[in-house]
């Protein structure tokens, strides 16, 4: 009875033992399945699947990044296979598919036409930045003249009886009556009729003396021909115009070198504004201006900037900067308001896109820019400046020669919104999924080596992470490289911090050999 006790609790430890080894087996046949779904599947793979990651698949051309499970698609592998928690076939993910998995929407080119999408290149050039100010018309002070007598006399006979009266080139204005003439001319008379061999010295020395005597050439001629005393002198006017200063009246005395009447031209004016000292520094002589008054609707006068006068009012800090019209019909008047636009250029050559293809959300300005792939958008962060003629400067954000969506960004942003929020649910982002966005660095350098993984720069200063100079290696772009990239070449890239040792590149572009080099970042 003892001896069949013992029996049965030995059969008993047997079995136990039985059950536990296997019980460990299955469990580490379980879990290499987990680690290494390729030996789960048999390690069976088809002609159109990649043995590994970072190989394009034939059927497609298209690179594979790694495998995963659609139901739990934060895991992933390196290997094709079957998943060891559905027990169905791992999905792989492609290389282009990453512009999605940073926010990005793909859009067929069949919808894309059929929603109107309408795409612009970046481009590099001057920006004529409009700036407004006002103005009043004054006299062209360059075409200002003056009536005024060389000899004393009084003014006899005034023809133009008022101020702002118009008058012609050439037009007689006043006579005067010039009592110093008169010895002059009776000499010069008396001696003419002289007899003697010495008459005719006598006769040039009494001409010169009506001559220093301050009388005009016709006055001469006509003491000469009539031989009769030319006591009154007409004063004429030497350019056309309005009389803006009227000096004498008829009686009055006036000494030599008198100015009796000053005489202002209207074939172009001048226009003095005030322009506040902070936008003076953008406004250049010679520039044009466009001018528009309300005396004279619909009517638009086109000129250039004189000057800026060199003098700044302490009182409104503004810079008088004078403007000229051309005024051939004289139908601008002095004291006339007007309206001014000045077209200002950007110093230097400034990134631009169109204005439309700005997203400006309150706190962030965003452009969704066309992906590597066909078909793809992602939302890029931009820092931008002057706007002017439908197109607005890119300071930050972007490179020359990538294309933007310039229609249908709206729904493109929001697309890609909801695309993003729907990865983070779901861990199909790399980063924690409640991280805000990684900001984007910007920079030029010069590529010393390209490895599988990695391409080394020696890249400028990065002004956003406070670096200097340095050469280092940085992640590939999930995206392939350009065509035309080899050792040496100089690139623009943009880049992205993984935590302290890990940057990867989002994108490289290829510059010409003679573009000269940043100090700084962009």
């Amino acid at each position: 009875m003892k001896k069949s006790s013992q029996i049965k609790i030995g059969l008993v430890i047997a079995g136990a033992s039985l059950l536990t080894g296997g019980a460990w087996w299955i469990g580490l046949n379980q879990g290499q399945r987990m680690v290494n779904p390729t030996a789960a599947s048999g390690g069976a793979m088809t002609a159109a699947t990649p043995a590994s990651t970072n190989e394009a698949n034939p059927a497609s051309g298209r690179r594979v990044l790694y495998w995963y499970d659609p139901m739990v698609p934060s895991q992933k592998f390196d290997r094709p296979g079957r998943s060891p928690y559905m027990d169905m076939a791992l999905v792989p993910k492609y290389a282009d598919d990453v512009d999605s998995m940073a926010g990005g929407v793909a859009v067929n080119p069949q919808v894309q036409q059929s929603l109107g999408i309408r795409t612009a290149t970046v481009a590099s050039g001057p920006l004529n930045v409009p700036f407004e100010a006002s103005g009043t018309v004054a006299y062209n002070e360059r075409e200002a003249t003056v009536v005024s007598t060389r000899v004393a006399g009084t003014v006899e006979r005034l023809l133009v009886r008022a101020p702002l009266d118009s008058v012609q080139r050439g037009q007689a204005v006043a006579e005067l009556f010039v009592p110093e003439w008169l010895a002059a001319q009776e000499e010069f008379l008396a001696v003419r009729k002289t007899q003697g061999t010495d008459v005719g010295l006598l006769v040039d020395a009494a001409r010169q003396r009506m001559v220093i005597a301050g009388m005009p050439d016709d006055v001469i001629r006509a003491v000469e021909q009539s031989g009769q005393l030319q006591r009154r002198m007409t004063l004429t006017a030497t350019s056309g115009g309005v009389v803006s200063e009227l000096a004498v009246r008829e009686g009055l005395a006036v000494a030599a070198g008198s100015v009796l009447m000053r005489v202002n031209g209207l074939s172009s004016v001048w226009v003095n504004a005030d322009i506040p000292e902070s936008q003076a520094s953008g406004i250049r002589s010679g520039a044009t201006i466009e001018g528009m008054t309300p005396a004279l609707p619909g009517e638009v006068f086109r000129g250039r900037v004189s000057g800026l006068l060199p003098e700044v009012n302490a009182t409104t800090r503004t810079i008088r900067t004078r403007i000229e019209l051309p005024n051939p019909r004289g139908r601008l008047l002095p004291g006339m308001f007007i309206s001014l636009r000045f077209g200002r250029v950007a110093q230097g050559n400034v990134l631009q896109v169109p204005t439309e293809a700005v997203i400006q959300t309150g706190r962030r300005t965003i452009v969704m820019v066309v992906g590597e792939s066909n078909g793809r958008f992602r939302p890029v962060d931009v820092e931008t400046g002057a706007e002017a003629n439908g197109f607005t400067e890119i300071r930050k954000g972007l490179l020359a020669g990538q294309r933007v969506a310039v229609s249908g960004q709206f729904l493109l942003d929001s697309e890609a919104s909801l695309t993003t929020g729907l990865a983070r649910l779901s861990g199909d982002i790399m980063s924690q999924p409640s991280s805000p966005a990684r900001p984007v660095h910007h920079g030029e350098g010069i590529v010393e080596a390209i490895d599988t993984g990695e391409v080394t720069l020696s890249h400028g200063p990065i002004a956003t992470l406070k670096w200097g100079a340095m050469t280092m290696p940085f992640k590939r772009p999930a995206t392939a490289l350009p065509a035309n990239l080899t050792v040496g070449s100089r690139v623009a890239f943009e880049f992205e911090a993984h935590g302290d040792n890990e940057f990867r590149l989002i994108r490289l572009q290829v510059l010409p050999a003679n573009t000269p080099p940043k100090d700084k970042s962009p």
